[in-house]
């Protein structure tokens, strides 16, 4: 039983300044989590106890489904990860160290390689196959701007699955038999999801999903259709534009459009010199971007932005994407800042990419690549063809599904869970292989699953709380019922400590609010803010021998006989 006499515990009336979302805000000031430094937290009883409760939830979804836990070190050599090249890629994320002797060393960001050099030095026979491993564990990234509480952290707990299987089809049914695990956990956790598809970025692989738990707050944007269901992350938005007819379109003409460095100035210019009717969309975009350190250019239409994020997503291997600064435009002195057109870019050895809205044949208007001085009739395909096309474009409410054109609508939610096709690029890498039926030795086909365990804590109090406090369900609360004891006698105490040991003893887990010092309406505001499912009040109504029964997601409260309480509670509870 937890008792809040010598619980440690402190709850705090105000929020705290760095919180950004209602999560960070109720989980500290309720008690559960504090700031060590930027991205970091310690865990204090009831958020432990919280995240113990998601953990046992996941572990026995897994089992259940007949995956076999494992434990690796957060600590790992430097050796495997050099191998598959994740040294370098991981870039500024990774955590590296030295020991004593000079050794590198990393704080594990994923765990793909000792589960495949693992199931290496067991396994060697297509008999030992399927085969699904988890763990949960302490991951470690060094997130450039980590915030919004445990949401975006530098340390954070997961659960991470991986399939082993002889072929293709081996993993089609490893990959569902997790997604429909993965379905089993989130729904016994009373989280609200979507599943969409997603690009599967440094992970490597093919098919991927996520599961996405909607929120205001959520860092993650995603897409649905609302007739066929289409659903997707932002950054795995397809876009399907048909190739154009550009025989009937004139020649390039060169323009004279001085002072016009910006969209909005030039289709001003545009509508007063050469007739009326232009919009932004009517114009190109050439945005100079460097992707480690390499320059490119990426051209979308002129009434949409780059989206960086979703460009960099499918950039395959590029680790940092920004805008040209001062410095780079130096480097390249031809291109003229605010007049540049993909005429003549790759002339000076960038590549040319573009956002498929800019589709063969569609004509444009674009900078000459001379100062005040622009081009109508611009043709792709004609005028200037792009190395390779790649979904930059933000993507906008309104815009067509790619599946049946509908428009679709966009939401903000937190990704909780992610799982991935990854193929063989992990065991090639590794050389992870079995002898098949015949003797031959065949490469591993991999599927790779992850729940974020922290960030669930976060998602459900997102998702749960309300203006007062953290709403949680029962499966995962601190305590099942909060009975609070109220007054100066010792009855009400007595009373309420029996009935917490009377719960107990049908296995209803209790906190007891027992604290003699506090007042009733302290107490009501801490049990309110803390969040357990039932709240019991013994006091008053105790004359008439009964106690009030509350139950926090509803407010609905009564008076119940004290003799009834507790199998009243176990009913509520179910």
């Amino acid at each position: 039983m937890l008792k809040m006499s010598t619980l440690f515990l402190r709850t705090l009336r105000d929020d705290p300044a760095d919180a950004e979302v209602a999560s960070h805000r109720l989980l500290v000031r309720a008690g559960y989590i504090r700031r060590i430094a930027a991205g970091i937290y310690s865990w204090l009883p009831l958020g432990v106890i919280t995240l113990r409760n998601i953990e046992n939830v996941v572990r026995q979804e897994m089992d259940q489904a007949g995956f076999q836990e494992v434990h690796f070190p957060a600590l790992l050599p430097r050796e495997a990860y050099e191998v598959t090249h994740r040294w370098e890629e991981y870039g500024p994320s990774l955590f590296r160290l030295q020991d004593r002797k000079g050794g590198d060393y990393l704080l594990g960001p994923t765990h793909e390689e000792m589960f495949t050099l693992m199931v290496k030095s067991e396994y060697s026979s297509y008999k030992d196959l399927p085969l699904s491993l988890y763990q949960i564990q302490t991951k470690y990234r060094d997130e450039a701007r980590p915030r919004s509480g445990i949401i975006r952290g530098r340390e954070f707990v997961m659960k991470d699955s991986y399939s082993f299987d002889i072929d293709d089809a081996g993993l089609d049914i490893s990959y569902q038999n997790h997604r429909d695990a993965y379905i089993s956990c989130f729904d016994r956790l009373g989280l609200r999801y979507n599943i969409v598809k997603a690009v599967s970025g440094a992970m490597g692989g093919s098919k991927s999903e996520e599961f996405l738990a909607p929120c205001p707050t959520g860092e993650d944007t995603y897409v649905l259709c609302p007739n066929c269901g289409y659903a997707a992350n932002v950054e795995a938005m397809v876009t399907k534009v048909a190739a154009a007819d550009s025989s009937a379109v004139p020649a390039l003409e060169e323009l004279d459009t001085p002072n016009t460095p910006t969209i909005d100035s030039l289709v001003a210019v545009m509508n007063e010199k050469f007739g009326g009717g232009y919009t932004a969309a009517d114009t190109l975009k050439n945005i100079m971007l460097m992707a480690d350190g390499r320059a490119l250019a990426v051209l979308v239409p002129g009434d949409r932005e780059v989206d960086l994020k979703r460009m960099q997503e499918n950039l395959s291997g590029v680790h940092e994407l920004r805008v040209f600064e001062e410095a780079d435009f130096a480097k390249f002195p031809q291109l003229v800042k605010g007049y540049i057109g993909p005429q003549d870019v790759k002339k000076f050895g960038i590549t040319l990419y573009a956002d498929p809205r800019v589709a063969p044949g569609t004509a444009w208007i674009s900078g000459a690549n001379k100062k005040d001085r622009h081009a109508r009739f611009v043709v792709n395909g004609r005028d200037f063809i792009p190395d390779t096309y790649i979904e930059a474009a933000e993507v906008r409410a309104g815009d067509s599904c790619p599946e049946c054109a509908t428009e679709i609508v966009i939401d903000r939610a937190i990704e909780i869970g992610h799982i991935f096709q990854l193929g063989r690029k992990y065991a090639e890498a590794l050389n992870l292989t079995v002898l098949d039926q015949h003797g031959k030795s065949q490469v591993v086909t991999m599927g790779s699953y992850g729940i974020g365990v922290s960030r669930a804590v976060a998602a459900i109090a997102e998702q749960t709380s309300d203006e007062i406090g953290l709403n949680w369900p029962a499966e995962i609360a601190p305590a099942k019922v909060h009975i609070v004891a109220t007054g100066k006698d010792d009855l009400p105490f007595d009373t309420a400590l029996q009935l917490g040991l009377d719960l107990e003893a049908v296995g209803i887990s209790v906190m007891l609010d027992d604290r003699r010092d506090a007042s009733a309406g302290v107490k009501f505001k801490d049990a309110e803010l803390i969040g357990n499912p039932i709240i019991v009040v013994v006091g008053k109504a105790l004359a008439d021998g009964n106690v009030e029964v509350r139950v926090r997601k509803s407010a609905d409260k009564s008076e119940v006989a004290l003799s009834q309480a507790v199998s009243a509670i176990a009913s509520l509870l179910k």
